[in-house]
């Protein structure tokens, strides 16, 4: 019987809360009661790999939410042509060689008509190569490393959401027009591995691009996946000379939070910026109501937008569970899906994995109730290349506009 593969509990170091899953997920810190969508003889089947325990659980559990969220939508229209459609989500807990096994898994013994929603680019590394060799639709993945994003594109990935590089060179471009700094005033703190990587070179690209000359001269720590050992990437920014006012960190919330915490302490009066994957929710309830002003940017409007799209996400999030919470997380996820539904609805004839790519490349340009129209094609697989800014402020995150930008001298 198909089924949701249910995360292990855990209690997180910052915050004392307890992931316990029985029969069916009950309660995590950031999402309640996320409910299964049983898979019928005749469903329209999708899975994902993602990581629903650990220390990025929050990630998987919301984005899988998002999904579900969209999914319980049109099937309470009717579904597709009449079917219902479910979702597999498997647990990868963030590690790429878990990934290999559910990517297996879904393709091979629950053939799944395309993968969506999975978290991750060190995880997206390991699964893109065999979506593309079983040519399977990789779809929408919450990541926005270049691995996803190859010029031509790959045959069968395509993704919703604006690269990492497009948010940090956002901020590279905003702390230089709006926040007055030189390209050396500026550092980097991000995790060693791909994550971090596609977020720190899109920001040194940025940087060339405003004058810088030797990328030696920017001031780069690091830490570990899924660690919270930032001390040494703490001590390399704090002995930087001249001392960066503005950190832009690549990070999860754990490690971000507990960076930003010591870089305090320690009388680093830095302005700290961190990529949407950090998790803004997460991220300010960590760092507590003390800590004001960190931004992070996002790939979907606020969850307090006018927009059309938000409006539809907050009515489909009550539908699929009234108890869960908004997050910026679980709108990507729902976003992500109704593009894919849309590519689902054009499709003339059978539903197949190769009639979902094509469907989503004749997509092209078009408007579900964003800022600006969306766009897919065969030779462009990213829909949107749109950020945009919030503030954490009183525990709470908040729109934000890059002219408010204010740096401390």
């Amino acid at each position: 019987m198909r089924n949701l593969i249910h995360p292990k509990g855990l209690r997180f170091r910052f915050i004392m809360y307890t992931f316990l899953f029985l029969a069916v997920p009950l309660f995590s810190s950031f999402q309640a009661n996320a409910q299964d969508i049983p898979c019928l003889h005749n469903s329209y089947v999708f899975g994902m790999s993602t990581v629903l325990s650990g220390p990025a659980a929050h990630l998987g559990i919301n984005m899988r939410n998002g999904v579900l969220a969209a999914l319980k939508e049109i099937n309470l229209q009717g579904g597709i042509n009449d079917r219902s459609l479910c979702l597999i989500a498997l647990d990868d807990r963030y590690e790429p060689e878990i990934t290999v096994k559910n990517m297996h898994r879904l393709i091979e013994q629950e053939n799944v008509l395309a993968i969506i929603g999975n978290v991750g680019t060190p995880t997206a590394i390991a699964a893109v190569p065999i979506a593309n060799r079983n040519r399977v639709p990789f779809f929408g993945a919450f990541s926005g490393a270049g691995i996803l994003r190859r010029i031509p594109p790959d045959p069968y990935v395509a993704n919703y959401r604006a690269s990492y590089a497009e948010e940090t060179a956002a901020m590279v471009q905003a702390l230089i027009t709006y926040g007055g700094l030189q390209p050396d005033e500026i550092a980097f703190f991000t995790q060693r591995d791909a994550y971090g990587d596609s977020g720190f070179l899109g920001g040194i690209a940025a940087l060339k691009k405003n004058g810088l000359k030797d990328e030696t001269q920017i001031t780069h720590g690091w830490y570990e996946r899924n660690s919270l050992a930032i001390e040494n990437g703490l001590a390399d920014i704090l002995l930087a000379d001249p001392e960066p006012k503005a950190v832009i960190i690549v990070g999860t919330y754990g490690p971000s939070a507990k960076f930003i915490k010591l870089a305090r302490k320690y009388n680093l009066n830095s302005l700290f910026l961190n990529v949407s994957f950090v998790g803004a929710a997460p991220l300010a309830q960590a760092l507590g109501p003390g800590e004001d002003g960190v931004i992070v940017t996002q790939v979907v409007p606020h969850l307090n937008s006018s927009l059309p799209t938000v409006k539809k996400y907050h009515r489909a999030l009550s539908l699929f569970n009234p108890s869960i919470a908004s997050t910026f997380g679980s709108l990507e996820g729902y976003i992500t899906t109704r593009i894919l539904l849309l590519a689902l609805k054009n499709i003339k004839g059978e539903i197949t994995r190769e009639s979902i790519m094509n469907g989503l490349e004749s997509l092209g340009e078009f408007d579900i109730g964003l800022d600006s129209p969306l766009k897919i094609s065969s030779t462009e697989h990213q829909a949107s290349h749109q950020v945009w800014p919030t503030i954490i402020r009183n525990g709470e995150v908040l729109p934000f506009d890059w002219h408010q930008l204010e740096i401390t001298p």
